[in-house]
């Protein structure tokens, strides 16, 4: 499997394409509506099929460039289904298995950023969206968050998989680009070093950030899949 970041420097955004070397199937993870041309000159360049856009989970902060990708493509959009997503093809739910060439994509239901976060497992590596970052994680307080379901997702879901397993998050703050759940285990701010939940709750609860800028575009935006035409 091949694993291509790409980075939008407004929002903070990584946007990945992955693809099966034999077969050229691919899959694009977290676009960002203002990257789409961008994204389009690599997919064709590298002589990629498009067959997925995965949707980590329905965005505050971007657009998604899913929708404008799928009619270029004709690739079929994925997101949770707890999104009520009228616009993706696919409502995915744990356990799900998707198939780029004879490589496997997985889907764990990791929600506590939004109820609907999906982490994607490809072949050694997590897509660990919006739950967790490098040394960070995702915030708590919207979109239906839980500090009890985000510390379940962190340490009984993604600090069960094995700690070789190569983190790709969808956001970077600090121009930190990629981890292990071994160093997260060891070294997440948050959640790291065996801290409790009441810990962890101490540190979400006292973080008092603002609302993202995009907010109130974004998640229409997103309910359409980009789409803003529609």
């Amino acid at each position: 499997m091949k694993i291509r970041q790409l980075f939008d420097y407004d929002t903070w955004t990584y946007t990945y394409l992955v693809w099966d070397e034999t077969t050229k199937e691919a899959a694009v993870i977290d676009s960002v509506l203002e990257q789409v041309d961008r994204d389009m000159q690599h997919i064709e360049e590298l002589g990629l099929k498009v067959k997925y856009l995965l949707e980590t989970h329905i965005h505050a902060d971007h657009i998604t460039g899913a929708g404008p990708i799928r009619k270029r493509t004709n690739g079929q959009i994925v997101v949770h289904t707890n999104s009520g997503s009228e616009c993706a093809d696919i409502l995915a739910e744990e356990g799900d298995v998707f198939k780029l060439g004879e490589q496997e994509i997985r889907v764990m239901h990791t929600p506590g950023h939004t109820n609907n976060d999906i982490t994607y497992l490809i072949d050694g590596a997590a897509f660990t969206g919006d739950t967790l970052f490098v040394r960070d994680c995702g915030r708590t307080d919207f979109q239906l968050g839980s500090n009890e379901q985000m510390y379940h997702s962190l340490t009984e879901k993604l600090f069960k998989l094995p700690e070789d397993t190569m983190v790709f998050p969808a956001h970077d703050y600090k121009g930190l680009t990629q981890s292990t759940i071994g160093e997260e285990k060891q070294f997440n701010t948050r959640v790291g070093s065996g801290k409790t939940f009441e810990d962890f709750s101490t540190i979400m609860d006292g973080m008092n950030l603002p609302n993202p800028k995009r907010l109130d575009v974004s998640v229409p935006g997103n309910l359409k899949c980009g789409n803003l035409d529609d």
